[in-house]
């Protein structure tokens, strides 16, 4: 018999709630559900980033953080490249009580200043 505790199965729910927001997002940007909120595409023109940069780096994003009670939504923070194998920060989420479409919150070059070489993790 193993020996699970409570906040094993909760991490482990988590966890997989999590995975299945991202595996939707994945699948929604796949058939085209995509939206681009008004933020995102301020962001995007503001970091010289190009919509097909970001539809096309989804595939190989890794993730680097959740939010599964964001009051819009759950969300996640991922780490893409553009053409050039440049990084980019993308918020992608799922509208509250639906679901697709898949939303662009923001999207940002990360500061290097504020983050590791990797780009994964903040620094303290």
């Amino acid at each position: 018999m193993s020996n699970i505790n409570a906040a094993t199965l909760l991490n482990n729910e988590y966890k997989v709630i999590i995975l299945k927001t991202f595996q939707s997002i994945l699948e929604l940007i796949e058939q085209g559900l995509v939206r681009i909120s008004a933020h995102g595409y301020d962001e995007l023109a503001e970091d010289g980033i190009l919509v097909k940069e970001i539809l096309s780096g989804i595939s190989d994003a890794k993730e680097i953080e959740e939010y599964p009670n964001f009051p819009k939504g759950p969300c996640v923070l991922v780490l893409q490249k553009d053409l050039a194998g440049k990084p980019i920060h993308a918020v992608w989420g799922i509208p509250k009580g639906h679901s697709s479409p898949a939303v662009l919150i923001t999207a940002y070059r990360p500061d290097p200043k504020l983050w590791s070489k990797n780009f994964m993790e903040r620094k303290s």
